[in-house]
C-alpha cells in the first residue's frame, strides 16, 4: 500500500488567518473539481468537508458499481487503505492508556516467537516506520507472490518467523513499512484476547459514533453499500480490481466520508475522554541521529506558517483516499474514491488552495524565481555520469540535454537541475526543495542530494563498462532464499542475462557496475557476494522496502 501522500498537500505554505467561513463561491469551485468524475459509466468517489464542527460540503460522484450502474452516494462505503494505520495506532494508544502495554516495549515481549535480530525493536519503532522490518508487499513479491494473490496476516506472520535480517538498525531511518502495523494487530489480540475487527468496533468505532466503519478481514463476505474499485484498462476501458487484500492493521478498514470527518473532528474538538488519546497519536520522535521524523502514530504531521496539518493517504486496488485536518482552522477534509488515477492528493491540493488562497504557492519549486548561474557546456559536462547509493541500493544518472543537466531515475522519471552555485544545482518540477551538489574528488566523485534541508543523501560515481562474456558467465547460477523458500535462476544467452522465477517467469537483467545487476520487479537489484578466493557464494537482493535479502548460490 502506498503511502503517497499528503506530503504533497501538506507541503503547501498556507496563508495565516485563513479561518473565515468557506463561501458559496468557494464551495462551487470545489464541486467543479470533481465534475469529471461524473462521466457516464465511470467510477468516482465521495468528498466531505467539515468546518467548525459542521459539514459544509458533502457530495458523491460517479458509479459505485459499473456492473450494476449503482451510483456512489455520500453514504457509500470505501476501502480507506493506509488511512487505516491511524486506527491501529489508536488501538495501541488505548491499551497504553489502560496500562496494558507501553509503546516502548520490545515487541518480543508480546511476540516472543519473532526472530531475535540482535537489535531491540519497540512498538514505537513500528508506529513511526523506523523498525527496519521488511515490508509486506515487497517481501511477498520476492517470495514469488503476484500482485493479485490473496494475502492475509497469517501469510506475513509465517514469513516473518523466517526472517534473519533487518533493512537497517531500528531508529536509524524512516522507511514506510506495512509489516509493523500487521504485527501490532498480533499484539492487540494477544493483550486483549479478542479478534482485532471485533475489538476495534467495540473500542474505537462505536464509542466515536463511526457506525459505518469496520475492519474487513473476509472478502468473501457481502456487505451492502460497498463500492467496487477499478483500474484504467486498455483503450480507455476500465478493469475491475481483484480483491486480494485480506490482511488488516496496515489497511483494509472500510468507511464513509461522514465517519472520516467525525474521526478528524476529534483532533480539533475531542470528546473529553478521548483528548489524551488523540494527542498521543500526534507524537513526534527523532531518529537516532537527532533528525525529526514527521510520521507520528499512524498520521503525518506538518506545520507551515504556524498552521498545523494532520493527515494520511491510502491506496489499495483501485481505491484511493486522502484525509486531512487543520486543527487551528477547525477544518477537516475527506476524499474517498473507487478508481486508481483519481488523484485525490492533487484534488486535496486544489481544495486547500481554494479555501486558504494562493498567496504563496510552494507546489512546485519552479513557482518562485530561482537565481541561476550560466555555466558552459564544458563545465556542466564534468558532472555527467552514473552515481550509486550503496546504502539504499539504487543508481542515478546525470546527463546533459539542451544545455541543461538532467537527473535520471528511470524511464519517464527524470528532472532538470539548474546551477545556483558552480557545483550546486536546484531540482525543478518537484514538490519539495531539492538540491544536488557535486564534489569532484580526484579518485571518487560524489553527488549529494538534500531534500528540505534534511541530511544529504550521498551517491558515489562509478564508471559502467561493457562486461565480456566471461564476466557475464560468472553471474549465472541458481540462488535460493531460506527466508522466503524461493529460488531465482540467472542464465546467459546470446550475451544477455535473464532471470527466471516459477511464479514471475522470465525477465532481463543487466550489469550496471561490477558485481551488481539490475532487473525488473521484484528483483530490482542483485549484489553478488564473493568469498576470500573470489568465488561467488550468493546475492543480496533489494527492491526498495526490502534491502539485502540473502539468496545462497546452489551447487
Amino acid at each position: 500500500m502506498r503511502t503517497k501522500t499528503l506530503l504533497i498537500a501538506l507541503s503547501l505554505l498556507i496563508a495565516p488567518g485563513a479561518s473565515a467561513q468557506i463561501s458559496d463561491i468557494q464551495l462551487q469551485k470545489i464541486d467543479s473539481l470533481f465534475l469529471n468524475w461524473n462521466k457516464p459509466n465511470h467510477p468516482g468517489g465521495a468528498v466531505g468537508i467539515m468546518q467548525n464542527g459542521k459539514t459544509v460540503f458533502s457530495k458523491a460522484y460517479g458509479l459505485a458499481s459499473l456492473e450494476y450502474l449503482a451510483p456512489n452516494s455520500t453514504s457509500t462505503i470505501f476501502n480507506i487503505a493506509s488511512i487505516s494505520k491511524q486506527f491501529t495506532a489508536m488501538g495501541i494508544v488505548i491499551l497504553q492508556e489502560q496500562g496494558k502495554l507501553s509503546v516502548d516495549d520490545d515487541i518480543r515481549k508480546h511476540l516472543p516467537e519473532l526472530p531475535d535480530f540482535g537489535e531491540t525493536i519497540t512498538i514505537r519503532h513500528m508506529l513511526h516506520h523506523t523498525s527496519g522490518l521488511r515490508s509486506l508487499h515487497a517481501l511477498l513479491a520476492l517470495a514469488g507472490w503476484r500482485g493479485d494473490d490473496a494475502r492475509t496476516n497469517e501469510d506475513i506472520n509465517r514469513f516473518m518467523l523466517k526472517q534473519q535480517d533487518l533493512n537497517f538498525k531500528p531508529g536509524d531511518e524512516y522507511l514506510y513499512c506495512n509489516t509493523g502495523y500487521l504485527l501490532m494487530v498480533n499484539i492487540i489480540e494477544k493483550v486483549t484476547g479478542e479478534d482485532f475487527p471485533k475489538w476495534m468496533k467495540e473500542s474505537v468505532f462505536q464509542p466515536l459514533g463511526m457506525i459505518n466503519t469496520y475492519v474487513e478481514d473476509n472478502y468473501s463476505r457481502v456487505v451492502s453499500n460497498n463500492a467496487t474499485s477499478y483500474y484504467p484498462g486498455e483503450n480507455n476501458e476500465l478493469d475491475r480490481a481483484i480483491e486480494y487484500w485480506g490482511y488488516v492493521g496496515s489497511g483494509n478498514i472500510h468507511s464513509t466520508t461522514d465517519d472520516m470527518l467525525k474521526w478528524l473532528e476529534n483532533f480539533n474538538n475531542p470528546q473529553p475522554s478521548w483528548k489524551a488519546h488523540f494527542n498521543r497519536l500526534q507524537t513526534i520522535d527523532k531518529l537516532n541521529n537527532g533528525r525529526e521524523n514527521p510520521y507520528a502514530f499512524g498520521v503525518i504531521i506538518r506545520d507551515y506558517n504556524g498552521i498545523k496539518s494532520i493527515g494520511h493517504g491510502g491506496s489499495i486496488g483501485g481505491f484511493e483516499s486522502e484525509i486531512i485536518t487543520y486543527p487551528q482552522e477547525k477544518l477537516n477534509i475527506a476524499i474517498l474514491t473507487n478508481f486508481s488515477s483519481s488523484s485525490p492528493d492533487q484534488k486535496l491540493d486544489m481544495i486547500t488552495k481554494i479555501i486558504f488562497g494562493n498567496k504563496k504557492d510552494n507546489e512546485s519549486i519552479t513557482s518562485d524565481p530561482i537565481k541561476t548561474l550560466k555555466l558552459s557546456k564544458k563545465v556542466l559536462s564534468q558532472y555527467e555520469g552514473s552515481y550509486w547509493n550503496n546504502e539504499s541500493n539504487y543508481s542515478r544518472k546525470i546527463y546533459l540535454k539542451n544545455d541543461t543537466l538532467r537527473y535520471f531515475r528511470s524511464e519517464n522519471r527524470e528532472s532538470p537541475i539548474v546551477p545556483i552555485e558552480p557545483n550546486e544545482f536546484q531540482m525543478l518540477g518537484v514538490k519539495s526543495d531539492v538540491k544536488v551538489k557535486f564534489d569532484l574528488r580526484e579518485n571518487e566523485p560524489v553527488m549529494s542530494v538534500t531534500i528540505e534541508n534534511d541530511e544529504p543523501i550521498l551517491a558515489k560515481a562509478y564508471f559502467p563498462n561493457d562486461p565480456n562474456k566471461e564476466e557475464l558467465s560468472s553471474y549465472v547460477g541458481e540462488f535460493y532464499s531460506p527466508e522466503l523458500e524461493t529460488t531465482y535462476i540467472i542464465s546467459l544467452e546470446n550475451d544477455t542475462l535473464s532471470c527466471h522465477n516459477s511464479r514471475h517467469g522470465d525477465f532481463k537483467m543487466k550489469r550496471i557496475k561490477q558485481d551488481i545487476l539490475e532487473g525488473d520487479w521484484p528483483m530490482l537489484i542483485a549484489k553478488y557476494q564473493r568469498d576470500e578466493e573470489g568465488n561467488i557464494n550468493g546475492i543480496l537482493v533489494s527492491n526498495g522496502r526490502v534491502r539485502n535479502l540473502w539468496f545462497k548460490k546452489q551447487d
